[in-house]
Order: C-alpha cells, then sequence, then structure tokens
C-alpha cells in the first residue's frame, strides 16, 4: 500500500492544545482517530487513488473537525466505520458540480436563476466541436490574416434583422453599456422616465448610463411620453435617444408612447443616434406560433433606429450574449471602443450562437429545432397529459402527509420576456393535510430541492405547484426514477 500521509496529516497543535492527547484524561474519552489512521483503511486507501490524496485527506480532516465540536458538547465518539462512511460521502459531494442540473416545474419557462434558455442539439453539437478542436475564431481563411470574431454571425445578423453592421458582446446588459459609452459618453442620453427600468440582479438603467459617462435626461411622465417631450429634452449636448423595453413590469391604462420612426425622425433631425434596447431578443413573429406578439429588432431598424440591443438567451433560444445590429457607421464606432474586447465573448458562445441563427435563417422546423420554443408553444391539453402520467408516483412519494391533484394554471415566460403574459398550463398541486399547512409545504419543497436531481416548484395559495410545461415525455422516466430517493423529513 503507498503511503498516504500528507505533512500535517497526524495530531494537529489544535487538537494537542484541546487535550486530545492520548495522554490527558480528556483524550481517554474523547479520542478521535488521527487522519492518517482513517487514510490508511482500504476504502479511504482505494478512493484516494482515484480520486487523489488531497481531496479525501480534506474530507477526512472535515468530518473530524465536526465530531470534535460535538464531542466537546457531549457527543459520543462515533465509530471508525461510521468516520469513513462519512468520509466517503463527504468526498462525494465534494465532486459534485455546483452547477447542479435541476427539474424546473416552476412554470418559468425562461428562468433566469435556472439558466434561461435551452440551446438546440446542434448548438450542443456545435460548442462541442469548438471545445474539441482549434477553431478559425480570428482566423481568415481565405487569406491567412488575422480576421475578426465577428464575422462569425454578422452576416447571419445583418440578413436576420436588415441591419448593416453587427457586433456580440457577453450579455445585453454589456451591450446597453458599450453602445452608451461609444455613441453618447460626456453628452447627454434623452430617455422617457416611464423607460428607466430596474430588472434583476439590481441592473439599473440609470446605472449604466452614468457607468458609460452619459448625463441622463428624463422626459414625459411615467406613463405617458409624447414627441414634444422629446423634442424640448435634445438640446446642444444631446449625444442620443434611448428607447426602452419595459421588462419585468407592464404599465396598462391611461398611457402614450412614441413609435420608433418618430423617435428616430427627432434624433436625426438633430444629428444624434437613436438607440433602442429590446431586451428579450425576438426573431420571429412569435404571434405566428399562438403567443403574443414581441417587437422585433428588425422592425426598429426599418422604423430608423441606429442601434438595436437584444438578448441572446431569452426569445431567441440561444446562449447567452448581447446582440448589437444597426447602421454600419454606429457599429464600427462601437467596436472600436476598448471596452469591446472587455467585453466580448468566446468561441464557445460564438458557436452556439452561429448554429441558433442558421436555424433561423434556415426557416426550416422552427419549433422542433428551437427547445425554447417548443416549451413555449406547448399545448396545455399536453402538459395536462403529462400531469395525469406522473400524479401516481408524486402521490406514492408524499401521501399520507399530503394530497395530490391536476390542476389547470398559467405559465409565464420570464427573465422580463412579456411580462404581462401567461401561457395555459397544467400543475400537479400538493396540498398539505392538517394543521400547520404553510411549514408542511416549505419543509416538502426542501426535501424535493433534496434529491438526487432537485426538482423546483413554486409555492402560491398555501399549495406546492409543480408545473410540467417544462417537463418533456423523454425525461419523465428519469423523473419517477428520482423520485424513489424522495424521504419527507
Amino acid at each position: 500500500m503507498p503511503d498516504l500521509a500528507l505533512p500535517g496529516a497526524g495530531e494537529s497543535s489544535a487538537e494537542k492544545s484541546a487535550g486530545f492527547r492520548s495522554g490527558s484524561p480528556s483524550g481517554n474519552r474523547t479520542r478521535l482517530p488521527a487522519v492518517d489512521r482513517l487514510l490508511a483503511t482500504p476504502e479511504l486507501a482505494e478512493l484516494a487513488t482515484q480520486v487523489g490524496i488531497r481531496l479525501v485527506t480534506r474530507a477526512v480532516q472535515q468530518v473530524l473537525a465536526q465530531h470534535r465540536a460535538a464531542i466537546l458538547g457531549g457527543a459520543s465518539i462515533p465509530s471508525n466505520e461510521a468516520l469513513v462512511a462519512q468520509t466517503l460521502l463527504h468526498s462525494s459531494q465534494a465532486r459534485e458540480s455546483r452547477l447542479r442540473q435541476v427539474f424546473n416545474l416552476s412554470g418559468t419557462v425562461i428562468h433566469t436563476n435556472l439558466g434561461r434558455a435551452l440551446l438546440s442539439d446542434e448548438a450542443i453539437d456545435a460548442v462541442g466541436v469548438a471545445m474539441r478542436s482549434f477553431t478559425a475564431l480570428e482566423y481568415d481563411i481565405a487569406s491567412g490574416a488575422r480576421g475578426d470574431r465577428d464575422d462569425i454571425v454578422e452576416e447571419l445578423l445583418c440578413d436576420l434583422t436588415g441591419a448593416e453592421g453587427a457586433t456580440v458582446v457577453n450579455n445585453n446588459a454589456a451591450a446597453v453599456l458599450l453602445v452608451l459609452k461609444a455613441l453618447g459618453a460626456r453628452k447627454e442620453a434623452v430617455i422617457s422616465r416611464g423607460e428607466l427600468i430596474e430588472i434583476g440582479g439590481a441592473f439599473r438603467l440609470p446605472d449604466i448610463m452614468k457607468a458609460a459617462g452619459c448625463k441622463l435626461v428624463e422626459v414625459g411622465t411615467t406613463n405617458r411620453t409624447h414627441a414634444r417631450d422629446y423634442e424640448e429634452g435634445c438640446g446642444a449636448k444631446s449625444g442620443l435617444i434611448l428607447k426602452a423595453h419595459w421588462s419585468n413590469y407592464a404599465i396598462t391604462g391611461f398611457i402614450a408612447q412614441v413609435n420608433d420612426a418618430t423617435l428616430s425622425q427627432i434624433a436625426h433631425a438633430r444629428g444624434i443616434p437613436y438607440v433602442v434596447d429590446l431586451g428579450a431578443g425576438a426573431l420571429i413573429d412569435l404571434a405566428a406560433y399562438g403567443l403574443p406578439h414581441e417587437p422585433l429588432p428588425q422592425d426598429s431598424l426599418a422604423a430608423g433606429a441606429d442601434v438595436v440591443t437584444f438578448s441572446g438567451d431569452k426569445l431567441l433560444g440561444g446562449p447567452q450574449a448581447g446582440l448589437i445590429v444597426g447602421r454600419r457607421a454606429a457599429i464600427e464606432k462601437i467596436r472600436k471602443d476598448p471596452l469591446k474586447r472587455a467585453l466580448r465573448v468566446s468561441k464557445l458562445t460564438m458557436a452556439a450562437l452561429e448554429a441558433t441563427l442558421r436555424i433561423y435563417a434556415s426557416g426550416h422546423q422552427l419549433e422542433s429545432r428551437l427547445p425554447t420554443l417548443a416549451l413555449l408553444t406547448r399545448q396545455r391539453s399536453n402538459i395536462r397529459a403529462a400531469c395525469d402520467r406522473m400524479a401516481a408516483s408524486i402521490s406514492r412519494a408524499v401521501t399520507p402527509d399530503f394530497a395530490v391533484s391536476v390542476e389547470e394554471c398559467a405559465s409565464q415566460i420570464g427573465s422580463g420576456s412579456m411580462p404581462a403574459e401567461r401561457l395555459p398550463s397544467a400543475a400537479l398541486v400538493l396540498r398539505a393535510a392538517g394543521k400547520a399547512s404553510g411549514r408542511a409545504i416549505q419543509r416538502l419543497q426542501a426535501c424535493l430541492r433534496a434529491l438526487p436531481m432537485p426538482v423546483i416548484g413554486r409555492i402560491s395559495d398555501g399549495a406546492l405547484w409543480l408545473d410540467l410545461r417544462c417537463l418533456l415525455p423523454a425525461e419523465e422516466s428519469a423523473f419517477v426514477k428520482n423520485l424513489e430517493g424522495f424521504r419527507l423529513e
């Protein structure tokens, strides 16, 4: 057997000073085995050869530290067998990825906290090739000279949106920041007061303007802004007019907004650019798929916008990216800004984005090739049938403490996309039997999150709702098997 001991793997000075020496009275009562003794056991010695001595040593030290504190509090000394078993479990947990795969039964399709859009098989394959291979990321194969990574997707983006030029950064917040800095630094940025948005993660548009070096000029009111407000707000120091699509909220009732064509005319009459931040980033008319209409970058550009920014990992169904499209002169100025290099994307993002855009360019079978679009367009009858198939498995796991029913509900698109819109769906609804139902539901939710593959639902009206919109038929057997490990604690 190889020597598994590391420097300091035996008794520590802390152990000695705390009275854990074999000759001390307290040591006779609370003596734990030395680290190297546990490492020498057959089970841990074999594990060390598989995963490395350092990882196992650290696991042993942490297990012993936990028991040392417990013993000082009056707990009994565990057996060596128990310590070894706990070390094996601790080592296994330490090797698990923190980027855990989960079942998204929250009812939110494009869930920011759960990774937003799912990528297509074509995008996944493209990323795999890029990871395994050298790629022509910034290399012009025809000339043998250095190229530009934007060349990979620029033509596709221009064809799809009607833009003259395009560039890509790592998310849409970065896109807005870069555009504002490149086109409006040390100048005034004119925007409607009703569009000074804040979205998840404390992204606040006024803060982004300040970081970009722009001076914010608010015009209009929260619910109504007119063309004359923009005209009066523009002056000698104006650098651009910005329109921001509402995210995560909606204003209804007595409202007024100015359209792209009018705003572009106001901006161009003063020799400044008109910039539109669309956020969600649809490239197709979603109304054709039974979904609410979402503004399209091609429509804003056709109406006269100089630059449009939008996300790659929301309605587009691609990787996280900020897409910037617009007139050639504006795009070139943005591309030359020093901040652009700091915000550029990797070859993996480019590979996934190009594959996603090629699907759109083909116009062929988008619903079956784009997972996010497939989930958004899934019919309630299909989802309810899935609930009927899964109800018995859920019931076996949670009864008699909880009752399970199949009920209609409404999913949401998520990530600031169409915040007021809901999608007809169905869910398994778990309600607690007896008193203290609120605490019981919280406990149930925690237990489902503790499964080998965590199950993420949502609590509403005193019940736990498992919306099955994002559980596809191919995943149902894995979901049932995952429930075998359920324990209500």
